[in-house]
């Protein structure tokens, strides 16, 4: 089964070692996307999506203003958004998906089988 095969088609999961990868490559990586008081909006969610369209790997932050717990969050977002959540720790989210945009995948090109 090829990476693709993997991260394109919809309900398929990804192993432990290709999060493991995604974890690494996000650890660098600055919040984008806050999420605050007005929880998870249209606005935000099409945020993520164009965010993840452009970069496939997105860090979120969930402000302490927000009355929803982060994994709640990561949740929903993950949700509308078709992505995968890769790691909830503390008030960050760290969210992938595959960019449909050949020229944008330069890290799904890269996660090992």
């Amino acid at each position: 089964m090829s990476g693709q095969d993997i991260l394109g088609k919809e309900g398929q999961s990804m192993t432990g070692k290709q999060k493991s990868f995604l974890r690494g490559l996000a650890h660098n990586l600055q919040p984008i996307i806050q999420i605050g008081k007005n929880l998870v909006t249209t606005t935000v969610v099409d945020t993520v999506v164009k965010a993840l369209e452009a970069r496939e790997l997105i860090k979120v932050s969930v402000l302490q203003n927000c009355l929803a717990e982060p994994k709640e969050v990561a949740a929903v977002l993950a949700e509308h958004a078709e992505a995968e959540v890769i790691q909830v720790i503390g008030r960050t989210i760290i969210l992938y998906k595959r960019s449909n945009n050949k020229e944008n995948r330069e890290i799904s090109n890269r996660i090992p089988k």
